[in-house]
């Protein structure tokens, strides 16, 4: 595929290039080959410069004093970028670790981190185990073909966020719709609406529906995740609704939709690789290797945004204090200065030093259960997966943040259980 420096760089600003991995991948390699720090004029969106290269990223990362997340810590249309400027000013818009920095986002990060250390992690271990086998059992059910997506995978991640929450079960399905219109607002499949105030809508019925859990939390903590953040103090106070609910609504959104799109991609590129697959079944002890594998394959997190608070050279370009950044994630995974033969899947990938879960203070809090999972589910798929193929074309989200496949439809044959 042939495109212009041009092109390349309004394709970061183009969810539907997102669904089409030729033509990203095509704009990506071209961008890091010819001018990875580039300044990007898109229409309809402010500009900002494309940091396209693994070592930029990191050196971006690592400079977060320099870099901050506000105003603008993700890529969004002009209008909605207005938008979120003036909510934030009225103190109505959505403010979670992703919008935060420090010393608020230190403060904030730390309610929650204890659930996600390793300590806790092994007492989850179990939980996830069981969860798993139930899972790849509902594909045994589901018979021999099945949406792996649809069915299974956005199911199995969003079941263990929301139990570690502490949410009733019959509030899943709601949680999940939500999370995709979200996430989706760029995909005519998953979003709710096209305008700026439906968007709001999805997230004043988030705001609405956690507000009624502080309450019910903070009258009787129940030990469970909501308890603890319904209940965290910050400079003696209780957290204000707002900051509440957004912490809730981090946890609940992106704490699934990464994790299925990595097991769904995952899942996807083994079918695509089938010397890869069998060399997992034979080894299975390559199994930690290949979750970070299939996590830098599919990087589910496609951009972050950053804000210059001075100006900064980099590659010899110079960006401007109140200059956006845009780090493009699926860029830097596929750095050939960092990795041999990145557009190679390999399940005995080492090193593997993808950038998917970020770096330096704003790393994910959620990556060691996002492994945990992943590497739980295909240690119960694998050895009872006998074949499988795929029964349909796969569909990728239109997105320019959070996103992977939507639909995975597979044919397959599987040992073990089956019951209705």
């Amino acid at each position: 595929m042939t495109l212009t420096l041009e092109e390349a760089g309004h394709a970061l600003a183009d969810p539907a290039a997102y669904a089409d991995d030729a033509r990203l991948h095509a704009a990506l390699s071209l961008l890091r080959r010819e001018d990875p720090v580039r300044w990007v004029e898109a229409p309809g969106y402010n500009p900002f410069w494309a940091i396209t290269k693994h070592a930029d990223v990191l050196e971006i990362e690592r400079e977060h004093t320099v870099f901050l997340n506000a105003p603008r810590p993700l890529l969004a249309s002009a209008v909605q970028d207005e938008i979120n400027k003036q909510r934030a000013e009225q103190g109505v818009g959505l403010r979670t670790l992703i919008h935060m920095d420090d010393p608020d986002h230190r403060v904030i990060r730390a309610i929650g981190a204890d659930w996600f250390r390793p300590k806790a992690m092994r007492a989850l271990e179990p939980r996830i185990a069981e969860l798993a086998r139930r899972y790849v059992d509902r594909m045994a059910i589901l018979g021999d073909t099945c949406d792996f997506v649809q069915q299974v995978a956005v199911h199995y991640p969003l079941y263990v966020i929301l139990s570690l929450l502490g949410l009733p079960e019959s509030d899943f399905d709601r949680m999940l719709k939500l999370t995709q219109e979200l996430f989706g607002s760029d995909d005519s499949d998953l979003r709710r609406g096209e305008t700026p105030e439906e968007l709001l809508a999805v997230l004043m019925e988030f705001f609405a529906y956690f507000q009624e859990i502080t309450e019910a939390r903070r009258a009787r903590p129940t030990g469970d995740l909501a308890s603890a953040i319904a209940n965290a103090r910050v400079d003696g106070g209780p957290l204000n609704d707002f900051d509440t609910a957004s912490y809730y609504v981090i946890i609940a959104t992106a704490g699934h939709d990464t994790t299925s799109s990595t097991i769904a991609g995952g899942l996807h590129a083994l079918i695509q690789h089938p010397d890869q697959l069998a060399r997992l079944q034979d080894d299975p002890g390559l199994l930690p290797l290949a979750v970070d594998e299939m996590i830098r394959w599919v990087t589910p997190v496609k951009e972050f945004m950053r804000t210059a608070t001075r100006d900064y050279e980099l590659r010899g370009a110079t960006i401007r204090a109140g200059d956006a950044v845009l780090l493009s994630y699926p860029s830097a995974n596929r750095d050939e200065e960092v990795f041999d033969d990145p557009f190679r899947f390999d399940v005995g990938r080492d090193p593997n030093k993808h950038l998917a879960f970020g770096f330096g203070v704003h790393y994910c809090l959620g990556a060691a259960l996002a492994r945990m999972e992943a590497r739980a589910f295909f240690e119960e798929l694998l050895p009872r997966l006998e074949s499988i193929e795929l029964a349909g074309t796969p569909e990728s989200t239109a997105t320019t943040f959070v996103g992977g496949l939507k639909r995975l439809p597979i044919r397959y044959a599987l040992r073990g259980r089956r019951e209705r």
